[in-house]
């Protein structure tokens, strides 16, 4: 492929479904290119098309969809190659990172094994030769001891670490282009700026080209060249990174920039909520001191201490923010707060019960007065249920009424208080959306009119539209109701925007609390500093020095 020539040139690409409704078409008429070495993301909500488009360029489209136009890959038109060719260009030509490695790994096979795969399938190679090649490009990726870890298994591997092996993966046979869709979705923000370094020293080395998936835009200004905003299956714009965000032309492109959470925008909620608080605080509703939750060990191992001497307290209507990285002991101590998981020391009390020692007959009814949000909504439904019912089943639990036609009259209040219209009620969990299933998840937390929140990561997998309407909603009906909440979330700007104080946890340790002006404004702890350094802003030239504070901080560990 020359210098000069595109590694990817999409003309005119129309994709249509069949559906039992009729044919839907989700992608329009889109043209986009991708010259080497350059990094174009594009971007939009579900349903956008983006990651059909995407899927369009490996040929991995169902056999319900029809597509029309040209994806051309060199020489080769995509849409028109089937079967043996289509499986020679992928790998060698295009290949694609994942959104979730989890899923895109075998279990059952070692590491070293499914790299290896790639060139079985693409060249002979011995298999020591094969070997060879896998530890090469795990080290290459940073993964550590890559000559032990290639006999590794999917789980004996972090979060961000199976990141690395699918993209290791997908480098092993040195295609012009990688499809990355949503790498980063699932990773703390420390984690996120490790696989983004890795993907730009993958273009810097390999001379990569890559078309990045996401809807994360502090993502777009840290790694993207160029940027392609899609809405409703359109391209709707088309920029440089640094044009798109400085002087976004699109209607939907500057909405979908103001709708990303910013560091600082809680500061004016925090000052009048702080002026509204003319009389002093009641009792808090939770109160940890020097609180450790240990699992206990198997097989004769020690056990593992998950929360380790932390202290803090929640007072009524007050939102506290937990933040920090997974495995720092955020879900354990909101579950211990709910009376999921027993504490092993120091005191933990809530709504006036020390949970040290008590009881499940004893905890029960306090149950009904606190409130769960769960971070994944579709799993935390009952796909057999209507939203009505699933709404209703705490009001039935609790005896507060007969059954789910009993309670109908309070669920639509419910639903109005989230602004779902009622019949939505009559539908299924899938056949909500994303954010519509969390104002759902929302609607039932509140059944009991609980005077404790506890919400886990709400956010997380939305799109940062429907997160800022979700975030807003969250507001609305915590002024409204007036509960206390534990808010948990690894993301800073979220939590900044909700949050009255916020405390920091690190290895079951809490390392920085107070008012997000401080934490966020003048962090103490270096963990802190770094976790702010981490999260990257919607701003290319921001982020640049962003990076580069990261980088000191990091060579000052």
């Amino acid at each position: 492929m020359s210098a000069t020539k595109n590694v990817l040139d999409i003309a005119d690409l129309r994709v249509t479904f069949a559906t039992d409704a009729g044919d839907m078409t989700a992608v329009r008429d889109v043209s986009l290119s991708v010259a080497p070495g350059e990094v174009v993301a594009i971007v939009g909500e579900s349903g956008s098309g983006k990651t059909v488009t995407a899927k369009t360029i490996l040929g991995l489209l169902p056999d319900t969809a029809v597509s029309r136009g040209a994806v051309l890959l060199g020489a080769n038109n995509v849409i028109e190659l089937s079967g043996q060719k289509l499986r020679a260009v992928r790998g060698t030509d295009v290949a694609m990172v994942f959104q979730e490695p989890s899923t895109a790994l075998n279990p059952v096979y070692t590491v070293g094994w499914q790299i290896a795969e790639g060139l079985r399938a693409h060249g002979k190679y011995t298999k020591k030769q094969a070997r060879a090649k896998a530890i090469e490009i795990l080290g290459k990726v940073g993964i550590p001891d890559p000559k032990s870890r290639v006999d590794y298994y999917p789980h004996q591997f972090s979060g961000g670490q199976k990141q690395r092996v699918v993209i290791a993966m997908a480098l092993v046979l040195e295609p012009g282009l990688i499809v990355a869709d949503e790498p980063t979705t699932a990773l703390d923000v420390t984690v996120q700026a490790e696989i983004l370094d890795l993907l730009r020293r993958v273009r810097d080395e390999f001379g990569t080209a890559i078309l990045l998936i996401t809807h994360n835009m502090g993502v777009v200004a840290d790694l993207a060249d160029r940027v392609v905003v899609m809405y409703q299956g359109d391209v709707v714009e088309e920029a440089s990174a640094v044009e798109l965000f400085a002087r976004p032309q699109n209607p939907y492109t500057q909405k979908l920039l103001a709708s990303v959470p910013r560091l600082g925008s809680g500061a004016a909620r925090a000052q009048a909520r702080a002026d509204d608080r003319a009389a002093p605080l009641a009792e808090p509703v939770v109160v940890a001191k020097d609180l450790v939750i240990e699992y206990p060990g198997r097989l004769g191992l020690s056990g593992f201490r998950a929360v380790n001497g932390v202290s803090f307290s929640i007072s009524p209507g007050e939102v506290l923010g937990l933040v920090g990285e997974s495995g720092s002991g955020k879900t354990t101590i909101g579950r211990a707060i709910g009376g999921l998981t027993k504490i092993t020391g120091g005191s933990l009390e809530v709504l006036g019960h020390e949970m040290l020692g008590i009881r499940e007959r004893t905890f029960k009814p306090v149950r009904s007065d606190i409130g769960f949000v769960f971070q994944d909504p579709a799993s935390s439904f009952n796909p057999l249920l209507t939203i009505a019912q699933a709404v209703a089943e705490p009001l039935v639990v609790h005896k507060r009424a007969g059954d789910a036609a009993a309670a109908r009259k309070r669920v639509d209040e419910l639903l109005e208080a989230v602004q779902l219209p009622k019949n939505f009620g009559d539908r299924f969990p899938h056949e909500l959306s994303g954010g519509q299933r969390q104002r759902a998840s929302l609607a039932r937390s509140l059944a009991l009119e609980p005077s404790l929140l506890i919400a886990d990561e709400p956010t997380s997998a939305l799109d940062v539209s429907v997160q800022a309407r979700v975030l807003e909603l969250f507001a609305e009906l915590q002024k409204e109701f007036g509960f206390a909440a534990l808010f948990i979330s690894h993301d800073l700007a979220v939590v900044d925007m909700l949050a009255d104080r916020i405390a920091v946890l690190y290895h079951g340790e809490l390392v920085e609390e107070g008012p997000g002006s401080q934490v966020l404004g003048a962090p103490q702890h270096p963990y802190t500093q770094r976790l702010l350094a981490s999260l990257p802003v919607p701003d290319p030239a921001e982020q640049a020095h962003r990076r580069e504070a990261l980088r000191v901080l990091k060579a000052a560990d």
